[in-house]
């Protein structure tokens, strides 16, 4: 296969300064879970807004008001959750040090049976059993994947927050933009800018997916097609029953 159409040199050079660098941690959920909020949550307060016959205004208000303060409560979930999984990392793997250090056999056999259920046996196995637990580091490394399913990859609280509120408040905006440009100012065409949101989103997503752009595009806006109905949906049920 011709080299320029691989995605990364395989010269040894290359190969050794692209791991030295280490893996990087993806932040594409916290970009797609804050893009898809921001967008359903603004289209409801729009929605409901626009039914209640709430001058535009007011309905910039509520808009602008919901994206700063969802936008960061979100934000400030997401760090909070991340710097958990984080400090739950670093437990874990103090644990494993610990048993490693009063009761290596017992970890030897741990090691033994995560490349067993991999399909190693007789003497390959021993050898890798006895090449892994020579290097504390990656006995330790294959342990948190092997036993907890945990990589070394530690995403950055503060990346994450940041990711999640820049796209609860780019994609949030969108559907008050009937309210400031100067284009029909209605629920039908916040709905229609909304849906525009949610594809873009998948579009974007497409890129560290094998499928079509098209597809992801299509599917990420059912998806949010379906949270937004459900928000108006109960919007204007509660609008309905209060009167």
């Amino acid at each position: 296969m011709p080299s320029s159409r691989l995605e990364h040199s395989h010269r040894p050079n290359d190969i050794a300064n692209r791991l030295a660098s280490g893996p990087d941690a993806s932040y594409l959920r916290d970009w797609v879970y804050g893009g898809i909020d921001g967008a359903v949550t603004t289209f409801a307060i729009v929605a409901g807004s626009v039914g209640a016959s709430l001058s535009s205004n007011v309905i910039l208000i509520l808009g602008v008001a919901n994206l700063l303060a969802d936008g960061f409560s979100m934000a400030a979930a997401n760090y909070t959750g991340s710097k958990s999984e984080n400090e739950d990392y670093a437990r874990l793997r103090a644990i494993e040090e610990k048993h490693i250090d009063l009761e290596p056999e017992g970890e030897r056999e741990e090691i033994r049976q995560i490349f067993l259920q991999k399909g190693f046996e007789g003497s390959s196995l021993e050898a890798l059993v006895s090449l892994v637990t020579s290097n504390k580091s990656t006995w330790i490394e294959i342990m948190m994947q092997g036993e907890y399913g945990l990589s070394d990859t530690t995403r950055n609280p503060l990346k994450a927050a940041l990711y999640t509120f820049a796209a609860f408040v780019l994609f949030g905006a969108i559907p008050l933009l009937p309210f400031v440009l100067p284009v029909p100012a209605s629920a039908s065409t916040a709905t229609v800018l909304t849906m525009l949101a949610f594809f873009a989103i998948g579009s974007l997503r497409a890129r560290w997916s094998q499928r079509h752009w098209i597809a992801c595009g299509l599917e990420t806006t059912a998806i949010g097609t379906v949270a937004a109905g459900i928000a108006y949906i109960a919007g204007h049920g509660l609008q309905t029953l209060l009167g």
